[in-house]
């Protein structure tokens, strides 16, 4: 007897369990052809109504094909006039959603439905609207020795704060190289190939639609060229020629300061007021990335004092997620060439290990 009566008890809590289970997938929807689905109403979006069954996943169903709809709990419920109604939703006839709210029911054309959310939960358009940083510091070390020995190594970090409005990045990198000739019978000479650090930030809003301003500021060293300190600020507005989940192309104008003192005994320092224009393309897949960016800031007072800056860059991620590698090439052109220098154009081929964390 006491063996059925725990039998008993195990049935009566699988009932019970099954029935909170029913109870907790009472959304309903009605099609045209009779077909009803049960589940819960996870998103109206005016064209469509997408319900999760516990048998099929989530059921897309045309708002045009449903005859009735109904909720068991409340959801919130945003129009097209930015309105958001909170209650247990019906459709009370083709094409009209009511929605049973604390103050008295809304009706709306459900074509009008832009969005829909659980209630309790966050406001999508606010989590959208949340900032979130993204770090990424990286690093690469090559070298060689035999009849030269040549040594390179460079450091960056990137810190960035996005949202689907803005987007502020903070980053900083020092790059050094050393190359050691060997001639037979002669000492070694050691020369340095590269000496040079950055640090800026670069500011952008999307404040409608493709359109946007920004604000960005670099300042930086280069010893190989002389240049004992430089500074970069610009501002201005930018247009998304192209704008999708996967492809963007952004134009940039403005205008910016260009200033640069040099370590040159004699030589006089660069400052001047400056046009300041740039193309900026992204490119993200499943399995890849790539970035390309090229900039020309001439003088407003001489266009053949300028700089033309321009980056191109792939980038894979490895099997752990955190790492990536970087693989690219960068130009820097500049008109007239400093003191000391003695070529207008820079050209950098880099490989990088990445590591991201959030």
């Amino acid at each position: 007897m006491k063996k059925l009566s725990t039998l008993a008890a195990l049935a009566a809590l699988s009932l019970a369990f099954s029935l909170a289970a029913g109870t907790a997938l009472a959304d309903t929807v009605v099609t045209k052809d009779g077909s009803k689905f049960v589940g819960k109403v996870t998103q109206i979006d005016g064209a469509s109504v997408v319900l999760a069954t516990g048998a099929a996943g989530d059921v897309k169903i045309k708002t045009a094909e449903i005859t009735s709809l109904a909720t068991d709990a409340p959801i919130n419920v945003r129009l097209a006039d930015g309105t958001v109604a909170l209650g247990s939703a019906t459709m009370s006839a083709p094409g009209t959603l009511v929605v049973a709210t604390a103050k008295g029911p809304v009706s709306a054309d459900i074509g009008k439905v832009t969005q829909t959310w659980a209630a309790g939960a966050k406001d999508p358009e606010l989590v959208k609207r949340e900032r979130h940083w993204n770090y990424e510091a990286g690093t690469n070390i090559a070298g060689r020795t035999g009849n030269a020995e040549q040594f390179s190594a460079s450091l960056s970090f990137r810190a960035t704060l996005k949202s689907s409005f803005d987007t502020l990045q903070l980053y900083t990198g020092y790059d050094y190289g050393r190359q050691t000739a060997k001639t037979p019978g002669a000492p070694s000479v050691a020369t340095k190939s590269a000496d040079q650090g950055r640090a800026g930030a670069d500011y952008q809003n999307n404040f409608s639609g493709r359109y946007s301003w920004y604000a960005r500021d670099e300042l930086g060293f280069d010893r190989v060229k002389n240049i004992s300190l430089y500074n970069t600020a610009a501002a201005g507005f930018g247009y998304d020629i192209v704008k999708t989940a996967v492809d963007t192309l952004t134009f940039r104008a403005g205008l910016a300061h260009l200033y640069q003192r040099y370590s040159t005994a004699g030589a006089s320092n660069m400052s001047t007021l400056a046009l300041d224009t740039g193309l900026f393309h992204d490119l993200k897949m499943k399995t890849w990335s790539m970035h390309n960016q090229i900039t020309w800031t001439p003088s407003t007072k001489n266009f053949n004092t300028c700089i033309i800056a321009h980056e191109s860059h792939i980038e894979l991620p490895l099997a752990d997620p955190h790492w990536k590698f970087n693989i690219g090439i960068s130009n820097v052109y500049q008109t007239p060439i400093p003191p000391g220098a003695i070529k207008r154009l820079d050209t950098t081929y880099f490989a990088r290990l990445i590591l991201s964390w959030k």
